[in-house]
């Protein structure tokens, strides 16, 4: 048998322009909204009928930045980075085959004089330009299992941060871009193995590098530098 060749059917638009800060599960940072743009082929409004009558989506699509290898084990941050786990037991983004499966909420669908109907979602764990290869509405009966184990995940805590977002620097940002970044950051975008309460970290944003620090339970937006990058 060949292998599987496969294309993009279309490409995510978010305000998270690199992979550092992407939170590590979608639904996390419930108010990140981000748009889904077809491929010329599926800018129809035909393959997205019945559509507006889910609320959730399935989004499979690839780590399109992480061209390393797949290993057998991986370093969760949800165990700081210190012990191994199959990475088939993972949602590590390190995989053989690179690709993601994401919950995302329906939020409305657009019709685009140029691009066609453009869905938004919100609470996506992709960053902009990530490549989507299939969307599959999300079915109560079949896909929720809330009494379900959840291994490693259940038993250690994750720890959210308190945001500090100075009023001159909130300003730079409209009430749903402001919400969504704090709930991105709350959510301790670093490095799980970073701990340097004098490191200024940038997190790209929308239109800006986020410059902050963290100490303790506190991360501290200290700067909001505009990006020269479109």
């Amino acid at each position: 048998m060949h292998p599987m060749e496969i294309l993009p059917i279309a490409h995510f638009r978010s305000p998270l322009k690199s992979k550092f800060g992407i939170p590590r599960q979608s639904g996390l940072a419930e108010s990140l909204t981000g748009s889904i743009v077809f491929e010329p082929p599926y800018r129809h409004v035909e393959a997205l009928r019945g559509m507006e009558d889910f609320d959730y989506l399935w989004l499979i699509w690839e780590f399109s930045e992480n061209r390393g290898e797949g290993n057998l084990t991986v370093r969760p941050p949800r165990l700081g980075g210190n012990q191994r786990m199959g990475v088939f037991a993972t949602r590590s983004p390190f995989r053989p085959n690179g690709l993601g499966l994401s919950c995302v909420r329906f939020d409305h669908l657009e019709e685009d004089p140029k691009l066609g109907p453009v869905i938004y979602v919100k609470g996506a764990d992709l960053m902009d330009g990530t490549p989507i290869y299939d969307i599959k509405p999300y079915v109560v009966y079949a896909d929720s299992h809330p009494k379900a184990r959840s291994g490693f995940v259940d038993q250690t805590e994750w720890k959210s941060l308190e945001v500090y977002i100075p009023d001159h620097l909130a300003r730079l940002f409209s009430p749903t871009d402001l919400e969504a970044l704090r709930q991105t950051l709350t959510l301790d975008p670093r490095p799980s193995y970073h701990h340097d309460a004098q490191r200024i970290y940038g997190m790209p944003f929308g239109c800006y590098d986020v410059r902050f620090l963290v100490d303790g339970p506190v991360l501290k937006v200290v700067d909001c530098i505009e990006s020269s990058s479109p």
